[in-house]
């Protein structure tokens, strides 16, 4: 793929020169220089800059979705040549949030590999937009998450539902809450921790048009007192504190014997759909059909129907 186009990708992702400078083992100089070049050849600026950094402008935008699919259809290309090279035909490699691996992914990968034994298989755990990184930039095949309606159109991927779910608010036993029905105005008063927390980067994902406010929102970092994109150092962090942790109500058996409780919220709680985030692209492969087959097989055992 084409160097210039690389780097471009590398200084989006990082949002500023200097990082992408440091992941390319480049000098920020030439770096800067080879971002001149690339503007002055398509004939548009591509980047905004400022002392936090570079943003794409609407031009860089679309180039930049452009190139990212240029870079996955290559890299799926040298991944397919290598797979069949040594025989890997079988391989997965799946994205999930910790809720999805606990109640029926993880007993799905043992049984998937019992079937296929030794065939390599690659799991990675976080939260959705980090997900949607990994998927976008082609490391893993699809993931599991909830539904975002508000993504830009250039993300072109497509959402297989799979159940319905809603957060719980979980909490330490003897905090305060404990014991006895309260609204969610209560809830908020306290600290709250996240295992989702924002990432600028992922800002990209989103059309400002349709979400500017929510998007504001999500983006902001004023919103929790404790956040980490691994739920083992929140489960830490709630049972030592009277911070609160949302999470998704279905694995409230889970988190319960790591020490949380669920409070009893009289408000009704939001409902969210969630299942399997794929490439459009990818919906032709017979591969990732199959998968997604395996997956929504595996749900529907431990899982509801999603509401309609």
């Amino acid at each position: 793929m084409d160097k210039l186009l690389t780097q471009f990708i590398a200084v989006a992702d990082a949002g500023s020169l200097s990082g992408a400078a440091t992941a390319l083992l480049l000098t920020q100089p030439t770096l800067t220089f080879n971002m001149h070049k690339l503007e002055e050849s398509i004939g548009v600026p591509l980047f905004e800059r400022s002392s936090r950094g570079v943003r794409l402008t609407r031009y860089g935008e679309t180039l930049y979705e452009n190139a990212r699919l240029m870079q996955r259809l290559y890299d799926n290309t040298l991944a397919m040549i290598d797979d069949q090279r040594r025989g890997a035909e079988q391989g997965l490699s799946i994205g999930t949030g910790y809720s999805w691996w606990q109640l029926f992914l993880k007993d799905m990968i043992l049984d998937y590999q019992r079937e296929f034994p030794g065939s390599p298989v690659q799991v990675s755990l976080g939260h959705q937009f980090r997900l949607l990184d990994q998927l976008l930039s082609g490391d893993i095949s699809l993931f599991l998450g909830h539904e975002t309606q508000e993504l830009n159109a250039a993300v072109a991927t497509e959402f297989i539902p799979l159940t319905t779910v809603h957060n719980g608010y979980f909490v330490r036993a003897g905090h305060p809450l404990l014991g006895r029905p309260c609204a969610r105005e209560e809830v908020e008063r306290f600290s709250i921790v996240t295992s989702t927390p924002p990432e600028s980067r992922h800002e990209r994902f989103f059309d400002p048009n349709r979400w500017r406010a929510r998007m504001k929102a999500l983006f902001d970092q004023t919103d929790f007192t404790f956040g980490s994109n691994s739920l083992a150092a929140c489960i830490d962090y709630t049972l030592a504190t009277d911070a609160v942790l949302p999470h998704s109500h279905v694995i409230s058996d889970h988190l319960q014997k790591q020490g949380l409780l669920q409070l009893e919220v009289v408000d009704e709680m939001t409902r969210f759909t969630a299942g399997v985030h794929v490439l459009s692209e990818r919906r032709s492969e017979a591969r990732i059909e199959a998968l997604i087959a395996r997956i929504m097989q595996a749900a529907a055992v431990v899982l509801p129907p999603p509401e309609r």
